[in-house]
This record gives structure tokens, sequence and C-alpha cells, in this order.
């Protein structure tokens, strides 16, 4: 039993981080339910008012599975803290106020990496079924329940096996990352490097660019000074701040880097993102 504060669990799995794409999320009756896998195991939270619980199997222990939650929900970052830092203006006060308690979440790179590979020119609802799918064909089972896919099970797939899971024309993405993960990219390294040689690191590889690196830094090596920007922050941006006046990404890199601390850039893009989402703003 864990005992919570700042936290909003529905929050958190409903912004468009990793565990947004296969995680089971549901509400009865005042308490939340949500059960994810992993290359590990299975957790599964029930988050009632501050207190959350936790059943796991697999390969956790009492100790990992705990570790496993407080870092996986962000459950160790000081989120008032931050809040008063990225707090500058009238639209961030209510991204706050609307998404309170919305925490960026820390997954394993070549999760984030899988996902997000998938995610481009996507939606929500084909994502989570692509990653749903992933998890049936390829995730190791354990007593009935399948594990998230590792880069391995990936790599040896081929690329027919991989398109009927629906990735259409990210199949060939999909098992080159695979493969590089399985097989020659040390995913260890870009945690001990800074965000800009991490960034580079990533976009040597095959199907990664600009904007999916800086999903992959932010929400698997939780580097907090990336701000990645898609086409709908980029429209955002440019609405809020700049009146509607279109805006080059590397503009809107150097605007976010002048008003916002770089060490939470990262929380200032999620609650932009997920505000303007949620708002049809741009």
């Amino acid at each position: 039993m864990l005992h919570v504060s700042d936290f909003s669990l529905r929050h958190t799995i409903e912004s468009g981080q990793p565990l947004t794409f296969y995680s089971r999320y549901s509400n009865h009756a005042g308490t939340e339910h949500l059960a994810y896998v992993t290359s590990e195991g299975e957790i599964n939270l029930s988050l009632k008012g501050d207190r959350l619980s936790y059943r796991f199997n697999g390969n956790y222990t009492q100790k990992t599975a705990k570790n496993e939650v407080i870092s996986r929900l962000g459950l160790d970052d000081n989120l008032p803290d931050i809040y008063r830092q990225i707090n500058t203006d009238i639209f961030m006060a209510g991204a706050i106020k609307g998404f309170y308690g919305m925490r960026i979440t820390k997954n394993d790179p070549w999760e984030a990496s899988l996902c997000f590979v998938i995610s481009q020119f996507n939606n929500l609802k084909r994502i989570r079924g692509i990653i749903g799918n992933m998890v049936s064909e390829f995730g190791e089972d354990l007593g009935g329940t399948k594990l998230f896919p590792s880069a391995q099970a990936l790599a040896s797939a081929d690329l027919s096996s991989i398109r009927a899971c629906g990735t259409g024309f990210r199949d060939k993405y999909v098992k080159s990352v695979a493969e590089q993960f399985a097989f020659s990219f040390d995913k260890r390294k870009p945690y001990k490097m800074g965000y800009e040689d991490a960034k580079e690191k990533l976009m040597e590889l095959d199907g990664i660019g600009d904007k999916v690196a800086d999903c992959i830094l932010l929400f698997g090596y939780n580097k907090l000074d990336a701000f990645p920007i898609d086409t709908w922050v980029k429209r955002v941006m440019e609405r809020v701040y700049f009146n509607g006046r279109k805006r080059t990404i590397k503009r809107l890199h150097k605007f976010a880097l002048d008003r916002w601390p770089k060490s939470y850039l990262g929380y200032a893009q999620q609650y932009i993102f997920w505000r303007g989402r949620e708002n049809n703003i741009g």
C-alpha cells in the first residue's frame, strides 16, 4: 500500500503517454483500477482516495514491484514544486487546474520506442489496437497473460506477421528498430548522456526522427528537458503564444527554453499537449 498525493491516475493514463497505448484502466464506484504488462510481468493497481495498492506476478518481488510502481507513475516527482516553476501564464494555469495530478510516466526505453514508432501519423484507437495485437502475438506467455513483446521477438518476426498486427507502412520501421535494440543499440547509454547527445544517438536509429526521439527521451529515459513538438503541440503553441502566427519547430523549442525551466520542459509540454487536445485548441 502506498499513500499518494497530488496524483491523478486517470489524467496520467489518458494523456497520450506509453501506458495510454496498452494499459487497461477502469473506475468502479470510486475505485480506479489499472493493469499493465511489462517484459518482467504484470502489475495491477487500485486507487481509492490517496491509497494506492498493487498486485504483481512474473519476475517481480515486493521490493521491485514497489519500485516499478513509484517510478512508472512518477510518484517521486515533486509535483507542487514543478507546478510553481512551470505556471508562467494563464493558459498553463488553466492546464494545471484542469489536469491536476497528471504526471510524466517513466517507461522502459524499448517500450517507449515501440509505442512512439507506431504512433506516427496514427490515432489513439488504432495505436491501442496495434500494441494490443503485438502483445497478443509476440508477448511471452505468463500463465495466460501475455507480456510486453521483447525487441528480440519482433526482430525475429517476419514483416507479414508484424503487418498483420495493423502497423501498415510502419512494419519496416518496427522491425528495424527492434533489430537495432536487440542486436546493436545499447539502450543503457542514453541514460548517461545529456539531452542533446542522447537525442542525436537515438536519431541514428532507422525510423526515429526528431519528435519520436524527444518522446522516447521524455517517457523512456525520464529526460525532463525534452520537449516533443508534434503537429498538435505546434498548432496549440502558435494559437496560444503567437496569436495564430506560424512558427518553426526550432523557434518553438527556443520559446519553450526561454519560458520554462529546462529541467521541467517535458512537464510543460505535456500540459500544453493535453489541454490543447481536450479542448480542441488549434
